[in-house]
């Protein structure tokens, strides 16, 4: 069954590199009292991702936190590894939350799961966006194609904060 609005999100525990290291984060603490703007993508660095995704949210971050929003988090199915190194070459590193779900348990949990094996890449998430608060859906945004970063892409987040 995927998430829907309304739904809250399930628990979860997401690695991520921070400058001090390797930080374990949980969905707990990542939404708890707080209203978050989490988008997936289908991985780190490749390249709808890395060109037209990420950078959207990147370039319009203030304008997000400027409506109300406490945190801006980017998950993949990736090692933090790779989800760190993505967020030291694209600059957000300290800008927004590049979350490694390394066994797309939480994506699974949601429902988002996509088997993106003909390309190579094994399990990984669709690309969605949601808004997110104190820990329940309150829009969520699935493309129906992994190469397009149009239904979830920042300026339709922009438009429903």
């Amino acid at each position: 069954m995927t998430i829907a609005i309304g739904d809250t999100l399930p628990a979860a525990t997401f690695k991520e590199k921070t400058a001090e290291g390797p930080v374990e984060t949980t969905t707990e603490q990542l939404f708890k009292g707080k209203r978050v703007v989490l988008f997936a993508v289908p991985g780190a660095f490749t390249p709808t991702c890395t060109l037209n995704h990420l950078p959207g949210y990147l370039e319009n971050r203030d304008a997000i936190l400027a409506r109300g929003v406490d945190d801006i988090a980017v998950i993949a199915v990736n090692d933090w590894h790779v989800m760190g190194a993505w967020a030291q070459s694209s600059g957000g590193l300290g800008k927004i939350h590049f979350l490694a779900d390394w066994d797309a348990g939480f994506t699974k949990a949601l429902g988002l799961d996509a088997d993106l094996s003909g390309g190579g890449l094994g399990v990984r998430s669709k690309r969605y966006s949601m808004l997110v608060e104190d820990g329940v859906v309150k829009s969520l945004n699935v493309e129906e194609n992994p190469g397009q970063a149009t239904v979830s892409s920042a300026a339709t987040m922009i438009e429903q904060l």
